[in-house]
């Protein structure tokens, strides 16, 4: 059996380093089980470099599809044309795609055309928005797969609603936990902690991406007006995109205790959460993570895919409205924030029951 493992952007690797390491431990046990890793190149990032590689464990893909930016509609040509002569010329038993990137949505198309079944990774979460383009991909990659491994039940029971067979849904956990759990103990500090002399529960940290916080420049600017007026004089650590960097050079947005940094590798930025006050970001992955790890998250956003880092862990949903910030802060730093406990089967043994269950699959249709 011979799995494509897809991957486009940052977040794809971390949540594929750990299928990797449970499909080695399956070979160590005597299963017929390989893999391809191909990367699309849909997002180019610095830091997408050997040390993150490095640092996960993650193998150098077997293929790079080159597919590179442009608009939605290209980057998703470029990436279905790529794979299409990738299995024309070499087919794989099964297509495994995980999150919700443009690749997630544009192999599984290319699988499905050339009758390779496909297995998604995190699938059925919904924010029923649909003016996120992540939202249309999970709904065309649902649409068309075979095999859905779902991070909580509400997911699945998601897919039930839009009439998936139960039997095709397998409620395994989060890969992402799994990767966050293993790498933990390993967590560095960057260089920024001694130079701002920071320090456990000391400091906020910020990050800010989506188009509706970033690309209007007077939202964007009052935004973190209020999170810095707001933030009880703590230092406000930024890494910042390199785009999301312009538009805040363009509008001259600078504070004594605002600190925009360049992006961070894994283990670094992790270690900047985990001993932070609170994460204030628009991110749907970081909730994940700040859940697990206790942290209090404030997320500026109207809706969120992980609803379980509201109702169960440590996120709290406020909206995009900069007025919504200061009675967020002031429950912070009143010490009412709530504890939240870990979703059911975020343990770290996500990918070992997914390759267990694919292992377990003697034809694929």
């Amino acid at each position: 059996m011979k799995i494509d493992l897809i991957a486009g952007a940052r977040p794809n690797f971390m949540k594929i380093a750990p299928i990797i390491d449970a499909i080695h431990k399956a070979q160590k046990g005597g299963d017929k089980i390989s893999y391809r890793l191909i990367h699309t190149g849909q997002h180019y990032d610095k830091n997408m470099s050997d040390s993150f590689f490095e640092q996960l464990g993650i193998p150098q893909p077997d293929v790079n599809l080159g597919a590179g930016g442009g608009s939605q509609a290209e980057q998703t040509a470029s990436i279905m044309i790529g794979y299409e002569k990738l299995l024309l010329t070499e087919r794989s038993d099964l297509c495994l795609v995980v999150g919700d990137v443009t690749s997630t949505m544009a192999c599984s198309i290319v699988a499905q055309k050339l009758h390779v079944p496909v297995a998604h990774v995190e699938a059925g979460i919904r924010s029923n928005d649909w003016t996120m383009p992540e939202e249309i991909n999970r709904l065309v990659t649902d649409s068309i797969t075979n095999y859905f491994f779902t991070t909580t039940l509400e997911a699945g029971q998601n897919l039930i609603e839009s009439g998936v067979n139960k039997n095709k849904i397998h409620w395994v956990g989060n890969t992402m936990i799994d990767t966050l759990l293993k790498h933990r103990p390993r967590f560095k500090k960057p260089t920024i902690w001694d130079e701002l002399n920071l320090f456990k529960g000391g400091y906020l940290v910020m990050t800010l991406h989506r188009p509706a916080n970033v690309d209007q420049e007077g939202k964007l600017k009052e935004l973190i007006d209020e999170i810095t007026v707001h933030s009880n004089n703590l230092p406000l650590v930024f890494p910042v995109h390199p785009r999301t960097a312009k538009i805040l050079q363009s509008i001259g947005i600078k504070h004594n205790r605002l600190h925009t940094i360049p992006p961070l590798g894994y283990l670094e930025f992790n270690y900047l959460v985990e001993n932070a006050k609170a994460v204030i970001t628009d991110s749907g992955g970081i909730t994940e993570e700040t859940t697990v790890m206790g942290i209090p998250c404030i997320t500026l956003r109207d809706n969120t895919e992980r609803p379980e880092t509201v109702l169960i862990g440590t996120n709290e949903l406020i909206g995009t409205d900069p007025k919504a910030i200061k009675p967020a802060m002031e429950k912070l730093f009143a010490g009412t924030w709530k504890k939240g406990t870990i979703p059911e089967m975020w343990d770290g043994k996500t990918a070992e029951r997914i390759v267990s269950i694919l292992t377990k699959i003697e034809t694929f249709a």
